[in-house]
């Protein structure tokens, strides 16, 4: 049996999350604010949620709810919670489908999970400035930023995670930094630099970094002169299976016609 492919070297990521700043959680403050949002639009009251995050110090100021830390097998009881948010860390699951059925598993029926996760064009401009000086200067190309899933793709985990009447939407968010040293020093005290488990295992040379400073100042420049960086914020919404949940129509039961609701002719197709 061949064994599934490691992304995110899990060890690598803890010590990632352990030296983060409070000064790098402007973006997990964004995501707590933008889930309570969503959550207030919820005709529902939740009694008893958890929290599955690695940045336990804004999660739980933002909601009483049971913390659960990051990790391949959650801290999570059958059936327990009716409200579940996997805060921010789906994106360097090695299992993210797994992770969304362990959620599911801890749901009552018709308990909600909400998912928050980085993905679509988190970051495309770093990428595509490092791969190109890592080319020039080296004559290589080396791991350097986590795979972001797309939209269709990562909503397309809650069905298979057997989730009820499933929703997924992005909030792109565009930060400017002086230069591409701030964003990476910011990456740093975000929590979010180079994981991978494919990652280089050495200090990346000088000469490729100021190369991809000077492409990023180059092609990713404002009009107020300093450099852009996209997080692209995935949302996922989810519900436990439950009787009391609106379902489809089968198919052929309509009794209506479209054209009547539409106030059309309905003619036949010619031959």
């Amino acid at each position: 049996m061949t064994a599934q492919p490691t992304l995110t070297d899990p060890k690598a990521l803890a010590q990632h999350r352990a030296r983060a700043t409070a000064r790098g959680m402007f973006l997990q403050q964004a995501a707590a604010d933008e889930v309570q949002d969503r959550l207030s639009l919820v005709k529902k009251t939740f009694t008893a949620p958890a929290i599955v995050t690695g940045f336990p110090q804004v999660w739980a100021e933002a909601f009483k709810a049971q913390i659960v830390p990051e990790a391949e097998v959650l801290a999570l009881e059958p059936q327990a919670h009716d409200l579940v948010i996997h805060a921010m860390g789906l994106h360097w699951a090695n299992d993210p489908i797994g992770q969304l059925i362990q959620c599911r598993r801890a749901l009552r029926p018709d308990g909600l999970l909400q998912a928050v996760a980085l993905g679509g064009q988190t970051l495309h401009e770093l990428r595509a400035c490092l791969g190109q000086a890592e080319a020039e200067v080296t004559g290589g190309l080396s791991p350097r930023i986590a795979p972001m899933g797309e939209l269709r793709d990562l909503g397309a985990l809650l069905q298979r995670a057997g989730l009820a009447l499933p929703v997924a939407d992005s909030q792109p968010l565009t930060v400017e930094y002086d230069d591409a040293w701030a964003l990476m020093r910011d990456l740093r005290e975000m929590g979010e630099t180079n994981a991978l488990q494919a990652r280089l295992r050495r200090p990346t040379g000088r000469a490729v970094l100021t190369r991809a400073a000077e492409l990023y100042a180059t092609h990713f420049t404002a009009a107020s002169g300093r450099i852009t960086a996209t997080f692209d914020m995935i949302f996922l919404a989810g519900w436990a299976p439950d009787e009391s949940q609106q379902k489809p129509l089968r198919p052929g039961s309509a009794q209506q016609r479209l054209a009547d609701a539409l106030n059309s002719r309905e003619e036949p197709l010619p031959d």
